[in-house]
């Protein structure tokens, strides 16, 4: 019967670990900027052109800032999904230890 256990417990831990922070620092990324953080503007993907050519450009800045929300968002469950496996391997782990074989 194959096994499902690549990686061992130190590295199903620390994967666990990772996966918090990831997802607590991606979180509170994606709330600043689907609130408009004005600190956070050097992070937003805009060009001279996006403001001079558009018509109202806080709009345009504000869909820029809502689009990176959304990429900070999806990374956070992406991280959610890697501590989720993290903690199978954690607990396959754990239960080779009591296998006798």
């Amino acid at each position: 019967m194959p096994s499902l256990l690549f990686c061992g417990p130190k590295m199903a831990a620390c994967g666990i670990v990772i996966s918090i922070w990831g997802v607590i620092m991606l979180a509170m990324l994606g709330i600043f900027f689907t609130a408009k953080s004005a600190v956070l503007i050097e992070d937003v993907p805009f060009t001279e052109e996006d403001i001079r050519n558009d018509k109202s450009p806080p709009q345009n800045i504000y869909g820029l800032y809502n689009q990176v929300g959304i990429n900070c968002f999806i990374a956070a469950s992406i991280y959610v999904a890697v501590g989720a496996v993290s903690l199978c391997q954690v607990r396959l782990n754990k239960r080779q230890e009591y296998m006798v074989t």
